[in-house]
């Protein structure tokens, strides 16, 4: 037995792959080098979910269902003044997912995959005191996200850097979201269940709760030149790094490349964020050289929040709904995993081993 499971195989997948001593993501066959930046989320949903369903899918015809999913999820938005307001915008766009019935069907899954897009700007703009943008489904998945958020025409630009993150984010293993995704799955509950579970995984800061940080730290620091003093200092204190370190990766996280090339893009071709792109790289360049030098045996690289925290920044999300944007994303694996799942594996049913007391036995 391992504590937390660390190498322990729980499944056989035809999904994704996460090399951590190379540095490499596999997805169905693809490295990410191959995908992001290169492929649009629908894209890469119909090369995900390619044998999910009866149903032949390409990436055309998944941008018009997913275009009529996102009009009808609009239409289940409440008013304004509904109480789920009041929670913070990750927990209400959970419960308001799970108004939708069980189903283990393509239908179920356009409306999961909808579900965060629409849900996440409604919820922000609420919050803000605006009416929610309807979504426009003639517009690509990532671009209807910001139009829906923005209440405005987006660039191409902004759009093929959220494409970017969406394609990024969108598998990863057998990570804490996914294999709560896969147990649900395997007890044949259905995918708006398994989404659930997912869901409220991703929140936990030790899984996908933990980008916004970042941008604290960024904030505190102010100034490139500022960036050795205050890191030795956090350090010093026994603070964490944020966006640095990862469970599996030995080297530096493959995904925060991908996401970094998509800033440097957004960066290069206007006024979006240049100037805090350049802290972000100082930082990055002076917390490595600081972990190399301080931590020598532990193999402390940039990870995935770092510049996903940036992006979404730049792209105009705050930073509370960050993990509600990474479902936007996540939410395609979750569902190709919980499909095959349901389709090739078992009730998941693990043991454990008791280490509390024993009866007394009476003499």
């Amino acid at each position: 037995m391992k504590n937390g499971l660390d190498d322990v195989v729980a499944t056989e997948t035809m999904l994704s792959d996460v090399d951590g001593i190379g540095g490499i993501l596999i997805i169905r066959g693809q490295s990410l080098d191959a995908l992001a930046g290169v492929v649009t989320y629908e894209e890469l949903l119909a090369l995900l979910l390619s044998d999910a369903f009866d149903e032949k899918l390409d990436a055309d015809g998944l941008r018009q269902q997913i275009g009529l999913a996102r009009q009808e999820v609009f239409r289940t938005v409440p008013d304004a003044a509904m109480p789920l307001l009041k929670l913070p915008v990750t927990d209400a766009v959970r419960a308001l997912t799970a108004q939708f019935a069980d189903g283990d069907d393509l239908a179920t899954a356009l409306r999961l995959i909808a579900a965060p897009a629409v849900f996440t700007p409604a919820v922000i703009r609420l919050k803000n005191g605006q009416a929610p943008v309807a979504p426009d489904s003639s517009l690509t998945h990532a671009a209807d996200i910001l139009h829906m958020l923005h209440g405005r025409s987006v660039s191409p630009q902004e759009a093929a850097a959220l494409d970017t993150y969406l394609v990024t984010v969108s598998d990863h293993g057998m990570n804490a979201s996914t294999f709560a995704a896969r147990v649900v799955a395997s007890t044949h509950a259905g995918l708006v269940s398994s989404v659930l579970a997912a869901f409220g995984a991703l929140k936990g800061p030790l899984h996908g709760g933990a980008p916004g940080p970042v941008l604290d730290m960024l904030d505190a620091i102010g100034t490139p030149d500022n960036a050795e003093s205050w890191l030795e200092k956090a350090l010093d204190d026994g603070e964490r790094l944020m966006g640095f370190g990862h469970r599996i990766y030995r080297v530096r996280d493959p995904r925060a490349d991908a996401l970094m090339q998509a800033l440097r893009r957004l960066a290069g071709t206007g006024n979006y964020g240049a100037g805090r792109f350049k802290l972000a790289e100082s930082v990055e360049a002076a917390a490595l050289r600081i972990l190399a030098r301080r931590k020598p045996d532990r193999p402390l690289k940039t990870n995935v929040e770092f510049y996903t925290a940036l992006l979404l920044e730049t792209l105009g999300f705050p930073r509370e709904s960050f993990t509600s944007v990474f479902a936007m994303g996540r939410v395609g694996g979750w569902i190709a995993h919980a499909r095959e799942q349901t389709q090739h594996g078992r009730l998941i049913r693990p043991q454990s081993l008791y280490v509390g007391p024993r009866p007394i036995k009476a003499a």
